[in-house]
């Protein structure tokens, strides 16, 4: 493990590759080298991408993400640690299911299809995005809907601070195809080291989600491990308190 020296790190819905800057940081001065490639659509300043939302956007799928990853991975001199958060952590299950990585980390991963989720706040945060009634024009967070799915363990200031510096536009069939077969992970086949992140009060990918999603790997066929965040939302990566989830994040793979 410790010959790896690249990671990927792969953003979620309504973020970009700038969301990953201070793990990048980080993770650099561990000696890696990192990568964050923005998702199709998604390349540039969070401000300007929401003043002027391009068309196509609205046609982007999960699958075209993870093939998106996949080509540019295929370019790498190795095969990467992989770490991801939301759609961005179920993409490094599926990445990890199609030998695309050494190690991988989910944190707070949307569920691959056939795990499913009972908690009323999961039906809340992501019924807007997923609308079948939306169409298949971009969907646009609003500052409060943004606090109730990421940051509602913050406050509002903080929250549209947040907003401000990271949201952009998304497409809705990015959500809707996670339920298909492009997000189907063989549960059952060998796999590389790989961390699940949960945080405990996350609205949009609740704690018990993320429990389900490891539990499905119900014959482990290789390192699985589970750590819980008390106290955090599903901004777990650049909330305050982010250090503490990047330090376990680099000291387990370290282990491994």
């Amino acid at each position: 493990m410790s010959a790896v020296t690249q990671i990927v790190f792969i953003h979620g819905m309504y973020m970009n590759a700038g969301s990953w800057a201070p793990w990048v940081a980080d993770a650099e001065a561990r000696g890696y080298t990192c990568h964050a490639p923005s998702w199709p659509y998604h390349e540039g300043e969070p401000a300007a991408l929401r003043a002027q939302i391009d068309p196509a956007l609205g046609s982007l799928t999960f699958g075209a993400v993870v093939d998106h990853l996949k080509a540019f991975i295929d370019t790498l001199s190795e095969r990467p640690i992989v770490i991801g958060h939301s759609v961005g952590g179920l993409a490094v299950q599926k990445l990890v299911n199609d030998g695309y990585a050494t190690a991988g980390v989910a944190i707070s991963p949307a569920p691959p299809r056939g795990v499913f989720c009972l908690d009323p706040h999961f039906y809340r945060a992501n019924f807007p995005h997923s609308n079948p009634l939306g169409g298949n024009k971009p969907v646009i967070m609003t500052p409060k809907r943004f606090r109730y799915t990421f940051c509602n363990t913050m406050t509002s200031q903080a929250s549209d601070t947040a907003f401000e510096e990271y949201v952009v536009p998304e497409s809705r069939n990015v959500p809707r195809t996670s339920r298909t077969k492009w997000a189907r992970i063989d549960f059952r086949a060998p796999h590389v080291p790989l961390l699940f992140i949960a945080a405990d009060t996350d609205h949009l990918t609740p704690l018990s989600l993320i429990k389900r999603n490891v539990a499905a790997y119900a014959t482990p066929a290789g390192v699985l491990d589970f750590k819980e965040f008390t106290n955090r939302s599903h901004f777990i990566c650049n909330q305050d308190g982010w250090e503490e989830v990047a330090d376990f994040t680099f000291d387990w793979l370290a282990k491994q």
